[in-house]
């Protein structure tokens, strides 16, 4: 298969995404250059991930069959690792960037590290497993990463601009992300139990609900609406 059209595959969906956020900030958009930036954050935030992931790896024995174990990996190993590493970026970086102003650039960041995070983690199970792979997770695993993001980041735009509990909101912001990660993960890791796979989409379309909500919440607060 071309390396070439790997890379298209892997890069598509991340990219897509990308494009439907930034034409959804309708009153003032972020530079293009912060936001190519904000999406190689979230490729290296895979990094961190890796570095936080290996000597858990090393601690933890977790059985392939086992609930409990799977819920140990899915909610805490997989997704808390996950969203911290792409946290780190957005809440200590872009968070304080001047270009951050209104509410809803918090979802337009968290939503670039996101799918700079996902974009390298599909380039990986692209070349190992494949076109038919890319194409599955391009309508899963990387909406799901966007929904994370999205749900993250709007919790981080209410931390900067409502101007009380903004330690609450950040700490919320990273726990609604890592509880909706870990949901849609669990309920795949533990697909051994007939017909439980059903939850990852019941999960997927929560958050996808919940996240066009997000979108539509911080799009009605912005202070450029005013200003216009």
């Amino acid at each position: 298969m071309n390396v070439l059209i790997l890379l298209a595959l892997a890069f598509a969906p991340g990219l897509a995404i990308g494009l439907y956020i930034y034409l959804k900030d309708h009153h003032e958009r972020e530079p293009l250059g912060l936001l190519l930036t904000s999406f190689i954050y979230g490729g290296l935030s895979t990094f961190i991930t890796f570095f936080i992931s290996w000597p858990l790896d090393s601690m933890l024995t977790l059985h392939d069959e086992s609930v409990i174990d799977q819920f140990t990996n899915a909610f805490f190993k997989v997704a808390l690792v996950e969203e911290f590493s792409k946290f780190v970026f957005i809440r200590f970086i872009l968070y304080k960037n001047k270009n951050f102003n209104e509410p809803f650039d918090g979802i337009v960041y968290a939503t670039m590290v996101g799918m700079g995070f996902a974009t390298v983690e599909n380039i990986l199970y692209v070349f190992q497993y494949g076109v038919a792979t890319g194409i599955v997770r391009m309508f899963t695993a990387v909406p799901a990463h966007a929904c994370f993001a999205i749900l993250m980041g709007y919790y981080l735009g209410k931390a900067k601009f409502t101007h009380r509990h903004e330690f609450a909101y950040s700490l919320f912001a990273l726990l609604v992300a890592t509880v909706f990660h870990g949901a849609y993960d669990y309920f795949w890791f533990i697909s051994f139990v007939p017909g439980i796979w059903v939850g990852a989409i019941i999960s997927l379309i929560t958050a996808l609900i919940l996240s066009k909500k997000a979108i539509r919440l911080h799009q009605q607060v912005s202070p450029f609406i005013r200003a216009k």
